[in-house]
């Protein structure tokens, strides 16, 4: 981590666009303004944080999701193979059957 001391009113560069300047200082809060390219991302440290637990929690939803999914999809081969076997869809079965 690198640690600078700043005086209100001045500024540290980063990367060329990312300006932070130290706008105001009351005890121990210290106010900064951020001038930065619209396609950066700024956010607070538990948004961030926060934002990154609901992706892990829905890629794991995903996941099961999926599995639960793909253990379906193995159980229901059986009537698609069937289909392909006799070279006939399901509107022709419906259809050879009320004739």
């Amino acid at each position: 981590m690198l640690y600078l001391t700043r005086k209100v009113g001045e500024s540290v560069i980063i990367n060329d666009d990312i300006r932070v300047t130290v706008v105001d200082i009351r005890g121990k809060s210290i106010k900064l303004g951020f001038t930065f390219p619209a396609e950066a991302s700024v956010l607070r440290e538990e948004i961030h944080q926060r934002i990154q637990e609901e992706n892990r929690a829905a890629a794991a939803s995903s996941d099961a999701l999926a599995a639960a999914l793909g253990s379906a999809g193995q159980a229901s081969a059986a009537p698609a193979d069937e289909e392909e076997a006799t070279g006939r869809d399901s509107a022709e079965k419906r259809h050879v059957v009320g004739s």
